[in-house]
C-alpha cells in the first residue's frame, strides 16, 4: 500500500475521527508540502468541534482541524525560491488573495477570500502533510525547536493585538485574561518596553503564572456581591484597580482577551480619556456595552483579528532572541493518535492547562 496522509478530521459537531487521506499534491508553482512536526490547539478549533460555527463560518462538510503548526518542507513548487527541501518552518495558516484593496493595503487579515486553515470549508494542519504557499512559511532559526515554531502563531496574534493597540514604550497596559493570548499580550507589551503591564484574571493560579511570565502586576477581582448588578460591579472593579495600582485616570491601553461581558465593561470604565481599548477575546456575540462612557472619554476602540504585515517575522524574532519564552506555556503534550484526548482536555478549561501541543504523525 502507498503512503497516506493521516489526518484528524472533524466530520460533524462533536464527531472527530483519525482518517487516512490521499497525500496532497502541489497545485501551484508557489506551493510547498510540509511534513507537520508540532501543532498547538487553539480555542477556535475546540469551538468548531463543539458548536460547528464561529460567526459566519459554519461547518457544512468535514474538515481537518488545527492551524498552529510547524514542520519540515518536503516538496517545493517550480517557482519557489525562498525555501528548499529540509527547511524547518512556522506556517502562517491564512493565505489571502493578495489582490483586493485589503491585501494591497497590508490589512490582509480582512481579505474576504482568505484560505484559512481549519476554518470551514478549508482543511487545517493536523495531518501528516499540509500544502500551503511558500511565502506563508517562515524559516526557523537554528536555536528554535519545532514546538516553539508551532507557537509562533499565537505570538503573532498577540503581536497584532499590540499593533492595533499601538503599544509603545513607557505606557501602562492592562490585559484582561491570563490564558495563552492574554499572557502573550502581556509578554509582547513588556518586550516593547511598556512601563507597567497588569494582567487580570479570575483564576489566582493563572494570575500567579502571569506575574512570572510577562506581567509586572496582577489583579484577581472579588466575586460580585449578591444583589449588585454586573454593570455597577464592573465599574466598581475599574475604580478599585485604578486605586490599587495608582493608575490615576487609567491605563494608556487596555487589551481585552477574554470576551467576557464583565471584563469588557470593566475595561471600558478603566481606560483613560483618549486611551485605546482593543477587543480581541470573543465570547457571546452580543453584550451590554457602556457606550456612553466610551463616547464621553473619547476612547479609541478597535477590534483585532489574526495578523497583518510583519506580525509573523516579529513573532519569530521575539521567540528566537529569547524575549518571549513560549516553552513555559506548554503544559501538556500528546501523540498524534491522542488528538481527541488532547482536544477534550482543552475543552474542560482547567486552570492548570495553558497550552496543549500535539506531535506530528509518527514515521
Amino acid at each position: 500500500m502507498g503512503e497516506t496522509n493521516r489526518s484528524f478530521v472533524l466530520r460533524a459537531v462533536k464527531e472527530v475521527i483519525l482518517e487516512d487521506r490521499p497525500v496532497p499534491v502541489l497545485k501551484d508553482p508557489w506551493d510547498v508540502r510540509v511534513r507537520i512536526a508540532q501543532t498547538g490547539i487553539c480555542g477556535s478549533d475546540v469551538h468548531y468541534w463543539q458548536r460547528g460555527r464561529i460567526g459566519d463560518f459554519i461547518l457544512n462538510s468535514p474538515i481537518v482541524l488545527g492551524h498552529e503548526s510547524s514542520g519540515t518542507v518536503v516538496e517545493v513548487g517550480s517557482a519557489v525560491k525562498n525555501l528548499k527541501i529540509g527547511d524547518r518552518v512556522a506556517i502562517e495558516p491564512g493565505v489571502p488573495c493578495r489582490h483586493c484593496d485589503y491585501c494591497r493595503s497590508g490589512s490582509y487579515n480582512l481579505c474576504p477570500d482568505t484560505v484559512f486553515a481549519a476554518t470551514p470549508p478549508h482543511d487545517g494542519t493536523l495531518s501528516k502533510y499540509y500544502i500551503t504557499q511558500a511565502d506563508y512559511c517562515y524559516p526557523l532559526p537554528r536555536q528554535m525547536n519545532m514546538e516553539e515554531g508551532a507557537l509562533v502563531e499565537p505570538v503573532a496574534v498577540a503581536v497584532q493585538i499590540t499593533k492595533v493597540g499601538n503599544v509603545r514604550p513607557n505606557q501602562t497596559v492592562v490585559v484582561f485574561g491570563c490564558g495563552p493570548i492574554g499572557l502573550l499580550c502581556q509578554a509582547v507589551s513588556k518586550a516593547y518596553s511598556a512601563k507597567k503591564v497588569i494582567g487580570v484574571d479570575i483564576s489566582q493560579s493563572r494570575a500567579d503564572f502571569a506575574r512570572t511570565f510577562g506581567a509586572d502586576e496582577v489583579f484577581v477581582p472579588s466575586s460580585r456581591p449578591e444583589g449588585t448588578d454586573e454593570t455597577t460591579w464592573s465599574e466598581e472593579v475599574a475604580r478599585i484597580m485604578k486605586e490599587k495600582f495608582a493608575l490615576g485616570e487609567g491605563p494608556d491601553v487596555v487589551l481585552e482577551a477574554t470576551g467576557a461581558q464583565a471584563c469588557i465593561q470593566a475595561g471600558i470604565h478603566l481606560t483613560k480619556k483618549g486611551g485605546t481599548y482593543v477587543q480581541a477575546g470573543m465570547g457571546r456575540e452580543n453584550v451590554v456595552f457602556p457606550i456612553t462612557t466610551a463616547c464621553i472619554r473619547d476612547l479609541h476602540i478597535r477590534g483585532s483579528i489574526r495578523y497583518t504585515v510583519g506580525c509573523y517575522p516579529t513573532a519569530v524574532d521575539l521567540i528566537s532572541t529569547g524575549k518571549i519564552d513560549v516553552k513555559r506555556l506548554v503544559t501538556n503534550r500528546f501523540k498524534f493518535e491522542q488528538a481527541e484526548e488532547a482536544f477534550e482536555l482543552v475543552r474542560q478549561g482547567k486552570e492548570s492547562v495553558i497550552k496543549v501541543i500535539i506531535e506530528g504523525v509518527s514515521p
